[in-house]
C-alpha cells in the first residue's frame, strides 16, 4: 500500500505506469488535490485524471464511509488473479479527508478474513525461481504485454461487482459501478464522483419537492469506464449535465464527460449532454450552484437546444 496526493503523485509518474505494466497489485490512498502550478494545495481532480489512462483501477468516494470500504474491498479486487492490476482509492482533499465523520468500522478479525493473504505467483524472493523483474521490452512483445493489460481491465468489472457482493453480505452496504439516486423517473440528472454528489443529493430532493424531476448518477468505478451500464442508465433522459472537477485543457471538455458522451454515441443514445468544469483549485461548489446546472437541464430538456455544451461553473468574471 502506499498513499500520496497531487504532486506526490507527479513525482512518480513514471512508476505509477511501471507498476500497473508490471502487474502489482499496489493499492494507493489518493487524496485528490490540484496539480502545480500555480501552487495549490486544495481539491480537485487534475491528479488523478493525470494519471487517468495508466492502466490502474481508480474507485472514487462520496465521503469517509465509502474511502474506508473501498479501501478494503480493493486488495481482493487487486489480487485477483485475473486482475492483477494496481488500484487507487480517490477522494477529495480536505472535503473528506480532513473532516471529522462518523463511519462504521469492521472488526480487525473480520477484515483480515475478508481480505485474505496475498500469495504471489511470481516474486523476486523465490529462490527456486530466478527472475527478472522490468525488463527491456521492445517491438516484438510490448503490444501484447499491453493488451494483456486491457484485458484485465476489462475482467476487473466483474470482480469489483462478486468483492461488492461479498462485502454487502458482511456488511449490508452495498456497491456498484455508480449509485442512481432517483434516476429512474427523472427527465434531467447531474452525473458527477467523489464528494459533490452529496451536494447534488441535496439539490435533487429540494426540486422533487417542487416537482421537478432530477436525478444523479454518481459515479464510483471510473476505471474500467462502465460504458454500456452508463449508458442504459442515462438512455431515458431528457438533458444530462457532467461535472469535471478537471480539466482536460483540450477545448472540448472533461475527462469524465468525454467518457460518458462517447459511451452514449457508441450505444446511439442521443441526449443532450452538456458539460460543466467546476471546483478547480478548491473553489466551493455550493447547493445554489448545482441547483444553476439543473435549471439550465429544464431549459435544453425544453427546447432541445444546447449552444455551447463546454461551460464552466462558479467562475468569476
Amino acid at each position: 500500500m502506499t498513499a500520496t496526493s497531487a504532486n506526490g503523485l507527479s513525482y512518480m509518474w513514471e512508476m505509477v505506469y511501471i507498476a500497473s505494466s508490471m502487474r502489482l497489485p499496489i493499492v494507493m490512498s489518493l487524496v485528490n488535490r490540484a496539480v502545480s502550478g500555480p501552487l495549490n494545495i486544495h481539491n480537485d481532480h487534475s491528479d488523478a485524471m493525470g494519471v487517468r489512462d495508466a492502466g490502474w483501477i481508480m474507485l472514487f468516494s462520496e465521503n469517509n464511509q465509502e474511502a474506508y470500504d473501498n479501501l478494503i474491498m480493493a486488495h481482493r479486487i487487486a489480487e485477483n488473479k485475473n486482475v492483477l492490476l494496481p488500484l487507487m482509492v480517490c477522494q477529495d482533499g480536505f472535503i473528506t479527508s480532513h473532516s471529522i465523520e462518523n463511519i462504521e468500522l469492521i472488526e480487525d478479525d473480520k477484515v483480515k478474513e475478508f481480505v485474505g493473504n496475498y500469495k504471489p505467483e511470481h516474486y523476486l524472493l523465490n529462490r527456486n525461481e530466478p527472475i527478472s523483474m522490468g525488463p527491456l521490452d521492445l517491438q516484438a512483445y510490448l503490444f501484447e504485454h499491453k493488451k494483456a493489460q486491457a484485458q484485465a481491465m476489462v475482467n476487473a468489472k466483474k470482480v469489483i461487482l462478486d468483492v461488492a457482493k461479498d462485502f454487502e453480505n458482511m456488511t449490508g452496504r452495498s456497491y456498484s459501478f455508480f449509485e442512481e439516486y432517483k434516476l429512474d423517473d427523472a427527465d434531467i440528472a447531474i452525473v458527477c464522483m467523489n464528494s459533490t454528489a452529496g451536494t447534488t443529493k441535496f439539490v435533487v430532493d429540494e426540486l422533487r419537492s417542487k416537482g421537478i424531476k432530477a436525478g444523479l448518477l454518481k459515479l464510483r468505478v471510473f476505471r474500467p469506464f462502465p460504458a454500456v451500464e452508463i449508458s442504459n442508465a442515462l438512455s431515458h433522459l431528457k438533458a444530462i449535465a457532467v461535472l469535471d472537477k478537471s480539466d482536460s485543457l483540450n477545448a472540448c471538455g472533461g475527462a469524465l464527460y468525454e467518457d460518458v458522451t462517447s459511451s452514449m454515441y457508441v450505444a446511439r443514445n442521443n441526449v443532450p449532454t452538456v458539460n460543466y468544469i467546476y471546483g478547480i483549485g478548491g473553489r466551493d461548489t455550493t447547493s445554489y450552484d448545482i441547483e444553476k446546472v439543473f435549471n439550465d437541464l429544464v431549459e435544453i430538456a425544453k427546447t432541445g437546444n444546447i449552444d455551447n455544451p463546454y461551460r464552466y461553473l462558479g467562475l468569476r468574471g
